[in-house]
């Protein structure tokens, strides 16, 4: 189950090391050798989705990520025709820092069926989104207000209902691209808070900034959009080790 190597993940390295792979900013000409870098980095595992795909087709690049790499594949969907096989799992994402319900539980009841039918393993997971500046793209198309940079007792006591209400995972979202990364006081907060493991990701553009992350309670971080840029591959290890807490290293 990919929930237990998560797990595993995070106790033997400290924390987990994911990369985002959006389909519509991905070149498909480019995805065999970036995909190879972030093995030979040390990367966990990815992450595949959007908030908005215009151009990309879904389904086909699953299977070229899944055809290149033995390390776990996980849907992060942005809507409900983002579910394929053959992904490992999908994380069963509830924006619970809004109030609407269609990201609460409405495209859940479309989503699961499908889920079911495709023997996809569902992670239940807790989506907070962080004020970062800006307004971002998983802010707008889920009509979610964010959750203010300057409250870590909202963004907590909203985590902790999340983990009573089941979810196994908690995600901190700053956003793709987002100019300020989640607020170090808000994830140390959140993990005092909650007993599962946080995910950070959004805005995070140096090895400093996710160890200190990782320092402040992280389990698990997410980079994307900075490594679409790939004058920044050369980077990939050195958050790799950055986020591998127990394993010593200088950054």
């Amino acid at each position: 189950m990919i929930y237990n190597y998560l797990l595993n993940t995070i106790d033997s390295k400290g924390a987990a090391y994911l990369i985002l792979l959006d389909p519509d900013k991905t070149p498909e000409n480019k995805l065999s050798s970036f995909i190879r870098k972030c093995e030979l980095s040390g990367v966990d595992g990815f992450l595949v989705g959007g908030s908005l795909m215009i151009d990309g087709d879904f389904e086909s690049f699953i299977e070229k990520v899944k055809m290149t790499t033995n390390l776990p594949v996980i849907i992060f969907p942005g809507e409900v025709n983002q579910i394929c096989k053959p992904a490992d799992a999908i994380l069963y994402i509830s924006v619970v820092s809004g109030r609407n319900p269609e990201h609460l539980i409405g495209k859940h009841v479309l989503a699961a069926p499908v889920i079911k039918k495709l023997n996809i393993e569902p992670i239940p997971t807790g989506y907070i989104i962080v004020e970062s500046g800006s307004m971002t793209t998983a802010s707008y198309i889920s009509g979610s207000m964010p959750v203010p940079r300057d409250k870590p007792e909202i963004a907590a006591a909203t985590a902790l209902a999340a983990q009573y209400l089941g979810m196994k995972l908690i995600y901190l979202e700053a956003g793709s691209g987002a100019e300020q990364p989640v607020p170090q006081r808000m994830i140390k907060t959140v993990a005092e808070y909650c007993d599962i493991p946080v995910i950070v990701g959004g805005g995070i553009r140096s090895p400093q900034t996710a160890r200190a992350n990782v320092e402040n309670g992280a389990k698990i971080i997410v980079t994307g959009n900075f490594f679409e840029d790939e004058n920044n591959w050369n980077l990939i290890k050195e958050f790799a080790d950055a986020v591998h807490i127990k394993s010593p290293v200088e950054i």
